[in-house]
């Protein structure tokens, strides 16, 4: 992504495109595939939590990696608000250090995803984008409600630019980035930054995001089964992760209800055509930039949600991926 001399986003480049640039397109044949493959499990609720994780998890994990060759990849703890907080640490193959910080927060509904799942993820983000990718390993509901997620993941990014340069980073090169639910901690940990002052991120990259607690836009309906990610999943989801229906309306939890928008990070936000999610990521582009806030959005029109961890089965996978690590890269340079 090109940038001014202000280190904003360069007009050239529209706030919105598609890709690819044509009309709306079927659902990736490949990706179509492993879907009528994997036998569906009966509903979320019907599971107990412990049963579900694993029978989902386990199916993400069987799906086509690229195992991409990173540097060192570190484990570690951090000190979070509630215990130590377990996070993975990536460092790009190549390159001479301090290298720039992306913290990343896995998807999953707030319930399911580990660090495991997404290590595909942030492999290719790390040797694309040139910085150390910190997965990190928030609590997850429902045994960790709302705002417990956040908390951690807020004090993962407070580490990284108070202490970065423990791992090789600098922590004043810092950026966000998530998909699905980790999108929503991502927005809603670069919202709690601006309400209290910092620490100052260069970046925010939101994939498919969460951004807000309702369940009827058109794309909601359009697509609410036969995609993967279905509208039903994502009732149980907000069940699990909202102490009360009422906090839905918080904007910490549902960033597209935030009264104002000013002063957040450059943000780039990827949606799918074929997601109950798309319509409440493209709102809330279009509210970032009606805010001032420099913001781009890409709507991948033959995908799925959860599409960049299938970057090993189809290229427009690896592009929206390869999309996100560019525009890091960008946003991280000196």
């Amino acid at each position: 992504m090109r940038t001014n001399p202000n280190g904003m986003f360069d007009e050239s480049r529209p706030r919105f495109r598609t890709v690819p640039p044509t009309p709306e397109v079927p659902l990736h044949p490949e990706i179509r595939s492993m879907l009528d493959a994997e036998v569906p499990g009966p509903p979320f609720e019907a599971l107990p939590v412990p049963e579900l994780r694993s029978l989902r998890e386990a199916m993400m994990l069987r799906r086509p990696k690229r195992n991409e060759a990173v540097g060192p990849v570190e484990k570690r703890t951090l000190a979070g608000p509630a215990g130590e907080i377990p996070v993975r640490i990536y460092h790009p193959s190549g390159g001479i250090g301090p290298h720039p910080i992306v913290a990343y927060f896995h998807g999953g509904g707030w319930v399911l995803g580990t660090l495991d799942t997404h290590d595909d993820v942030c492999r290719t983000l790390a040797n694309r984008s040139g910085a150390l990718v910190v997965s990190v390993g928030y609590r997850r509901a429902p045994e960790h409600r709302f705002p417990a997620p956040l908390e951690d993941c807020a004090a993962g990014v407070r580490w990284c630019a108070l202490r970065g340069a423990e791992i090789g980073g600098d922590g004043t090169r810092v950026a966000v980035a998530g998909d699905s639910a980790g999108g929503n901690l991502a927005a809603a940990v670069a919202l709690r930054f601006r309400d209290e002052g910092g620490p100052a991120l260069a970046l925010q990259v939101l994939i498919y995001p969460v951004t807000n607690f309702g369940f009827d836009t058109a794309s909601y309906h359009v697509y609410a089964s036969g995609f993967g990610l279905t509208r039903d999943m994502m009732r149980y989801f907000w069940t699990s992760y909202l102490p009360r229906p009422g906090d839905g309306g918080q904007a910490y939890a549902s960033p597209l209800q935030a009264a104002d928008l000013s002063g957040l990070p450059p943000s780039l936000i990827l949606t799918a055509q074929y997601d109950v999610l798309r319509d409440e990521g493209e709102a809330y582009a279009a509210r970032l930039a009606q805010a001032g806030v420099p913001a781009c959005c890409t709507r991948y029109l033959d995908m799925n949600h959860g599409f960049v961890q299938l970057a090993a089965l189809c290229e427009p996978a690896l592009q929206g991926l390869e999309e996100a690590a560019d525009a890091l890269r960008t946003a991280l340079a000196r």
